[in-house]
């Protein structure tokens, strides 16, 4: 008898938050980035970036920059698909001109403790608590 093994890999995701477009990360257990991408703010869009995400893993967690403005429509969308959603403070990675960077802001997002110099994800009131391996 054959045994098949199948390995699904845990994704954590960010967003950086925008009137138009929100700007998604993806980022692997370790911390690498497998992909960026931008996504229209629309419920098909949040839909998009759900999906997009997916296609790297099993999405454990999301960091939404804004999810008291700009972010709040994909959070509610997240959360209603049942990821879990923690707020990225805005100031996280920001650059110059007012852009932000999005890989320390999506990192800022991975759970455990926060980066060496880096911002914390705060838990957004109603979602889960972080574990650190797995979903």
């Amino acid at each position: 008898m054959a045994l098949t093994i199948v390995e699904t890999r845990a994704v954590t995701g960010g967003a950086g938050t925008h009137a138009d477009t929100h700007v998604a990360a993806a980022l692997d257990p370790i911390g690498g980035l497998p992909g960026v991408k931008e996504f229209p703010v629309t419920p098909a869009g949040y839909a998009r970036l759900l999906g997009w995400l997916g296609g790297f893993g099993t999405v454990c967690l999301v960091g939404i920059e804004g999810t008291g403005s700009y972010g709040a429509g994909l959070a509610r969308h997240m959360a209603a698909a049942g990821v879990r959603v923690v707020e990225v403070d805005r100031s996280a990675g920001r650059t110059g001109a007012g852009r932000a960077s999005p890989t320390p802001l999506m990192r800022s997002a991975l759970p455990g403790p926060p980066s060496p110099g880096g911002p914390a994800a705060r838990r957004r009131a109603g979602t889960a608590r972080w574990r650190r391996s797995g979903c």
